[in-house]
């Protein structure tokens, strides 16, 4: 048991939602269906999924992440050394049986689109790739973990990504990025301490927050140009240029103070994506889903 809650607090059950909700809503919207790879999907994208992203990261960033005060919660587990073989063996074994099928069950554009995902999680932190020491390309690879299971969502029943949905991801996707780079500032000291890189050490704790504050506001604008509720999305959009932009002026120094940005980020998300949900439901229900 006590093997069993160590994995899964390295999982950040906190985040599940965010990788496991946007599958299912692609889905939906592409389907328009209640199906076995609905709940096989929104189950993987939920645990297995967050297992292998987060618990690999957690392994190979021990020696920054002992060295960063705010692990230890909610924002990521700092687990004993003697934790990272079965960590790793978690990930491999919940994320096989969920994987073979989804490949089974899908399209040869899903199962691209689920391979990229499956390689984004491993190359992000794991050698010889580690992309999130590659300041930019983590933060798009970052973005991939969450951008991709929707892709997967949208094309595992064989239909097509048109407009609307394309506009969607790249807001989507800009967001991931944002995030992605906000979340790389609070961690400007002790990923130094821990010789490691990423966009928020290259760019500078107050340049890497402007281009987030940037990648939000340009999220927020592409929603309004969707369809139906879109607006409303764009308006919560803004709430996160709002949360960000209140540190403008960071420095490298006062790096660890961006963390009340991003526990406001965690609440926003929340709020963004119950509206999200409940705007798709509605839509559904309109259609007679």
């Amino acid at each position: 048991m006590q093997v069993l809650r160590g994995i899964i607090a390295a999982s950040r059950p906190v985040s599940w939602v965010n990788t496991a909700v946007p599958f299912a809503l692609t889905y939906a919207l592409s389907q328009g269906e209640f199906s076995a790879v609905l709940v096989a999907g929104f189950v993987f994208f939920l645990i297995p999924y967050n297992i292998a992203m987060y618990g690999i990261n957690d392994v190979f960033d021990y020696e920054s992440d002992i060295r960063n005060p705010r692990k230890g919660g909610v924002e990521g587990a700092v687990l004993p050394k003697t934790m990272h073989r079965p960590l790793l063996i978690a990930s491999a074994a919940t994320m096989l049986p969920f994987t073979l099928y989804l490949f089974a069950a899908g399209t040869w554009a899903s199962g691209v689109a689920l391979a990229l995902a499956l390689f984004a999680v491993v190359a992000y932190s794991a050698p010889p790739f580690r992309f999130k020491e590659v300041p930019v390309l983590d933060s798009l690879t970052s973005s991939a973990h969450f951008t991709l299971p929707a892709v997967v969502g949208a094309l595992i029943g064989g239909a097509r990504v048109d407009g609307r949905m394309a506009l969607a991801l790249t807001a989507f996707f800009l967001w991931g990025m944002a995030s992605h780079a906000l979340g790389a500032v609070q961690d400007v000291l002790s990923d130094r301490a821990g010789g490691l890189r990423s966009v928020a050490t290259e760019l500078g704790a107050r340049r890497a927050t402007r281009l987030a504050c940037i990648l939000y506001g340009t999220a927020a604008v592409l929603c309004f140009f969707l369809p139906g509720p879109g607006w409303v999305v764009g308006l919560l959009g803004a709430g996160y240029v709002v949360n960000t932009v209140r540190f403008w002026n960071v420095t490298d120094e006062t790096s660890a103070d961006v963390n009340r940005a991003w526990r406001v980020f965690l609440w926003l998300n929340y709020v963004t994506g119950g509206v999200v949900t409940i705007s798709v439901l509605t839509q559904l229900h309109e259609l007679g889903v």
